[in-house]
């Protein structure tokens, strides 16, 4: 087994560890405001963090995508107007790829 298969094992255990900790977890825990909150906000916090790792970087280097940032703003404004998600997805990547068929890189 590579160093790699072992990483991917231990972290899907980790992983099934963790749902399943949370499943355990006492009903007066889930029921405190701040955890919650702390439950409610953490989605958001990684998915905000994903999207900017995602749009502003290229491998282990930033570099700012002009095609992709436009993406990302047109999916913005689609989410503003209430947007199905796919309709939104549909949308960043049309305009990214619009943009890059036009030599925008």
């Amino acid at each position: 087994m590579t160093g790699t298969w072992a990483a991917v094992l231990v972290t899907a255990a980790g992983c099934y560890a963790l749902k399943l900790a949370g499943l355990a977890v006492p009903r007066r825990v889930l029921e405190r405001r701040w955890v919650r909150r702390f439950a409610e906000l953490v989605p958001v916090a990684l998915l905000a963090a994903l999207t900017a790792v995602q749009a502003l970087s290229t491998g282990q280097s930033l570099s700012v995508d002009p095609a992709r940032l436009a993406g990302l703003s047109a999916a913005v404004v689609a989410l503003l107007l209430r947007a199905p998600f796919l309709v939104v997805i549909v949308v960043a990547a049309g305009t990214a790829a619009a943009l890059r068929a036009l030599g925008v890189a």
